[in-house]
C-alpha cells in the first residue's frame, strides 16, 4: 500500500515510532510570528515533517528524515530548501546560521531514540554546553541543536512536551536555555494542543541568542490563542528558586503564589521531614510473568502448589483498602479468589513434583519464554522479593494510597514498597497519610501521566513531605484540598473529591 502525498490528506507512516504528531496549523501560524520579525529572517525548522511551519515563512529552511514527509514539505513549501536525512548529523557540519527557529520536535522517548543517532545527538548536545542524561527525550537534543545554529539576538519558538515542567532530563535543558538566550518564556495551557493524544504539551519561546536570564517568565493558559506574539507573561520563575525551592521544576508554577507559599512554607518547616529520611522507597518486584507467577486460591489447589511455598501478594492498587491490610482484607480477596498467591521459589530449592508439573504447564513454557524470565537462573526464581510495611501508591487517579502491610503480604512493580528505617516513626506516617496535606504533597512531588494519571517515581515518593503534628495543625486544609483540586484539573482528573482524614 502507498501512502497519498497530498498535502491536504498526509499521514505520515508510523507516526509514533518517529514522534511525528503534527501541529494544528493555528499552533504552527502563531509559532512562526513569534519567531520571525522579518521577512527577510533566515528560519530553522529541525523536524520539517510535512512542512506547515515552512509554508508561513517565505526564507525557510527545513531538515526531515522521512522521505515520503520530505516530498510532502517540498510540495506545501516551494520556496523553502528542504534536506532530506537525519537533523543532528547535518547540523553538525553546516555552515548555516539563522535568525530564528520555529517548529515540533518528535517526542520519541529514550528507550526509542537510540543507537548512532542518539550518540550523535548528545554528543553534538555536550560541544554546544548542554550536558543532557541518558533518560532524556528526542526532542531536547533537537531544541539545543537549533539553539546552537541560531545567530546572536536570535529567537526560537517551538512546541514542547508538558514534561518540560517536571522531567529531570528536561532540567539541564532549561539551565542550557537560560545561559543562551537573553529571555525563555514557558507557556503552559491546560486544555490540550493535540486532543488525540495523551501527552500534554506546552510552548516555549525564546529570544536574544547570545544572552542569558536568571529566571524563566512563565504564562499559564487555561486554552491556547492564536496570536501574532507570545503572550504576556504571568509568573517570573527565579532560577535560584527553581533550584533550592522547586527541585528544578516548573510545575508548582502553574498554582497561585498563596498556594506555593502554602506547600513551601509546610516543607520548610524544622518539623517536616521527606519520606525518604523516614524509610526506604523502591517499587516491588519484577515477576517477568506476572499472571503466571500469581494464581487464584482455586488455581493454587488445581495445581497441588504446597502452601509453603505461597507468598501473599497485592498485585495492583485496585486491591489494596483504604488504610490497613490485615488479615481480614487477605482473606476477603480469598474469597473473591483473587491472584494474590506469589509462587516463591529460590535458586538452588528442590521443587516439588507438583510445582514441576505446573513450570512445565502451557502456561510455564510461555512464561519462561519472558525477557526477564529468560534472564534469571533459573527462570522461575523471582527475585527482590520484600515484605515491606506500608504500600504506596505508583499510579494514582483521585488520590494517592499509603496503606499500612499488617498483613506481610509483598507486591510487585506496580506499587512502591515503603520499609521504615525506625519502625517507632509508624506513628508520624499514620498521622500523615490520609490528609490533604499528604496528597498535596503527592501532586507537587509527583507528575502527570497520560489519561490523567498521578505517577510517583521512587525518587519522587521519597521527597513526599511527612510535617508533624504542629505543621499539620497549621496547614490551611481548605487551600490545600483547593491546591490538589487544581493539580488534577492540569492533569484532566478533575473530580470534587474531599480527602478522608484519618
Amino acid at each position: 500500500m502507498t501512502t497519498s502525498l497530498d498535502p491536504t490528506t498526509y499521514i505520515p507512516a508510523d507516526v509514533k515510532a518517529n514522534g511525528a504528531y503534527y501541529t494544528p496549523d493555528a499552533v504552527a501560524r502563531s509559532l512562526v510570528s513569534w519567531a520571525v520579525r522579518d521577512e527577510t529572517d533566515a528560519m530553522l525548522d529541525p523536524a520539517c515533517g510535512d512542512g506547515r511551519f515552512l509554508m508561513g515563512h517565505v526564507n525557510a529552511v527545513g531538515v526531515e528524515q522521512d522521505p515520503r514527509s520530505a516530498a510532502v514539505a517540498k510540495t506545501r513549501a516551494p520556496g523553502a530548501l528542504v534536506h532530506e536525512g537525519d537533523f543532528f548529523r547535518w547540523a553538525a557540519h553546516t555552515e548555516a546560521r539563522f535568525d530564528c527557529a520555529a517548529g515540533n520536535p518528535p517526542f520519541i522517548r529514550y528507550q526509542l531514540f537510540k543507537g548512532e543517532t542518539r550518540r550523535a545527538a548528545l554528543e553534538l548536545c555536550a560541544r554546544h554546553g548542554a550536558q543532557l542524561s541518558g533518560l532524556a527525550s528526542s526532542w531536547a537534543p533537537f531544541l539545543v541543536a537549533a539553539g546552537s545554529l541560531v545567530r546572536m539576538g536570535g529567537r526560537m519558538a517551538f512546541v514542547v512536551p508538558a514534561e518540560i515542567g517536571h522531567a529531570p532530563y528536561a532540567a539541564p535543558l532549561i539551565e542550557w536555555l537560560c545561559g543562551r538566550f537573553a529571555h525563555v518564556q514557558i507557556v503552559a495551557v491546560r486544555e490540550k494542543l493535540f486532543p488525540g493524544l495523551s501527552e500534554d504539551c506546552w510552548l516555549l519561546y525564546a529570544e536574544g541568542a547570545g544572552g542569558c536570564t536568571d529566571h524563566v517568565a512563565m504564562t499559564v493558559l487555561e486554552r491556547f490563542a492564536a496570536s501574532n506574539a507570545p503572550p504576556k507573561t504571568t509568573v517570573r520563575v527565579p532560577l535560584v528558586d527553581w533550584r533550592a525551592t522547586w527541585n528544578r521544576r516548573l510545575r508548582p508554577f502553574l498554582l497561585s503564589a498563596e498556594a506555593r507559599a502554602l506547600y513551601a512554607g509546610l516543607a520548610k518547616r524544622p518539623g517536616t521531614r521527606r519520606l525518604g529520611d523516614l524509610a526506604s522507597v523502591g517499587i516491588g518486584y519484577v515477576s517477568g510473568a506476572n499472571a503466571f507467577f500469581h494464581l487464584r486460591s482455586s488455581e493454587a489447589a488445581y495445581w497441588c502448589i504446597p502452601p509453603a511455598l505461597l507468598q501473599p501478594a497485592i498485585r495492583n492498587g485496585r486491591m489494596l483498602p483504604g488504610a490497613v491490610l490485615n488479615r481480614a482484607g487477605l482473606d476477603r480477596l480469598v474469597r473473591e479468589d483473587a491472584p494474590i498467591h506469589l509462587l516463591r521459589l529460590h535458586r538452588g530449592q528442590d521443587v516439588p513434583r507438583e510445582v514441576r508439573r505446573y513450570l512445565d504447564s502451557p502456561a510455564g513454557q510461555v512464561a519462561r519464554t519472558a525477557y526477564k524470565c529468560r534472564v534469571r537462573d533459573p527462570w522461575y526464581a523471582v527475585p527482590d522479593i520484600k515484605v515491606p510495611h506500608y504500600f504506596l501508591s505508583y499510579m494514582s487517579g483521585r488520590s494517592v494510597g499509603l496503606v499500612r502491610n499488617d498483613a506481610r503480604a509483598t507486591c510487585p512493580n506496580t506499587l512502591h514498597c515503603v520499609t521504615l528505617k525506625d519502625r517507632r516513626d509508624v506513628a508520624a506516617i499514620g498521622a500523615v497519610r490520609r490528609t490533604p496535606a499528604f496528597q498535596l504533597s503527592c501532586e507537587i512531588e509527583g507528575h502527570p501521566l497520560g489519561g490523567g494519571m498521578l505517577k510517583l517515581e521512587p525518587r519522587e515518593a521519597a521527597r513526599v513531605a511527612i510535617p508533624d503534628r504542629e505543621g499539620l495543625a497549621a496547614l490551611n486544609e481548605d487551600l490545600a484540598q483547593e491546591t490538589v483540586a487544581e493539580l488534577q484539573r492540569w492533569r484532566h482528573y478533575a473530580l470534587d473529591q474531599r480527602y478522608p482524614r484519618n
